[in-house]
C-alpha cells in the first residue's frame, strides 16, 4: 500500500485531480467530507465548536453555517488553529479507520488523501508521497469569486489563510499544474498514477 498526500491550496483544483485518480482505481481519502462528517449536529466536534465561538455560528437546522464560520477564522489565524484542533482529531480517526479497511481489501491499494491543510497541520511525514496541485493566483481568485460567491477579500483572506502554494511545490514529490485545459491536467495525473503504481505492483 502506498499513502499519497494530495494538497494545494483553495481553489487550485484538488477536486478535480483527486476524482481522476479516482477514476485511475486509487481509492480516495477526502478530509473536506469527514470534517464535515465530524461536525454533524451533536458530535464531539460540534460541540466544541459551539463551545468555543458560539451559537450565532448555527444555522436553523443546528447545522453550521459555513460562510459565517469562515469569515470569523480566514481573518484570525488563532481562531482558525482553534477550529482545526477542534475538528482534527475526529478526522484522522476515519481516516485511520477507512485505510484499515481499504488495506484489508486491497494490500496493494494506492490510497490518495485530499488534505487541504496538510502542511499546514504537519501531516506530511504521515504519508509515503506528496502531489501539490498548482493554480496561479489570478484563478484562484477567480474561481472563488465566480463558483463560490466570495468577494475579493475574502477570498484573498482564505488563499493568505494557508502555506503560500511556491513553499508547498518546495516539499512536493510531485507537482500537477491546473491552469489549462481538462487535458493537460489529466495527463499529468496519469503520468503521476502510472509512477506511484510502480512500487505498488
Amino acid at each position: 500500500m502506498i499513502i499519497v498526500g494530495l494538497t494545494g491550496s483553495i481553489a487550485s483544483g484538488k477536486s478535480t485531480v483527486a476524482g481522476i485518480f479516482e477514476e485511475l482505481g486509487a481509492h480516495l481519502i477526502d478530509w473536506d467530507l469527514l470534517a464535515r462528517e465530524a461536525v454533524r449536529p451533536h458530535k464531539e466536534a460540534w460541540k466544541g465548536i459551539v463551545e468555543y465561538f458560539g451559537k450565532e455560528v448555527l444555522n436553523d437546522d443546528r447545522t453550521f453555517n459555513r460562510q459565517k464560520l469562515g469569515e470569523i477564522v480566514f481573518g484570525d489565524p488563532e481562531k482558525l488553529a482553534k477550529l482545526n484542533q477542534i475538528v482534527h482529531p475526529a478526522v484522522i480517526e476515519e481516516d485511520a479507520r477507512r485505510v484499515l479497511k481499504i488495506k484489508r481489501l486491497n494490500p496493494k491499494a494506492i490510497v490518495i488523501k485530499d488534505i487541504p491543510l496538510l502542511f499546514e497541520i504537519g501531516y506530511q511525514d504521515s504519508v509515503d508521497k506528496v502531489v501539490v496541485v498548482y493554480a496561479g493566483r489570478k484563478n484562484q481568485l477567480e474561481r472563488m469569486i465566480e463558483k463560490r460567491g466570495l468577494s475579493l477579500e475574502e477570498a484573498q483572506n482564505r488563499i493568505g489563510a494557508q502555506m503560500p502554494l511556491e513553499e508547498k511545490i518546495k516539499r512536493a514529490d510531485f507537482v500537477i499544474q491546473n491552469d489549462g485545459l481538462m487535458e493537460a491536467t489529466r495527463r499529468q495525473v496519469e503520468e503521476v498514477y502510472r509512477q506511484l503504481s510502480e512500487p505498488a505492483k
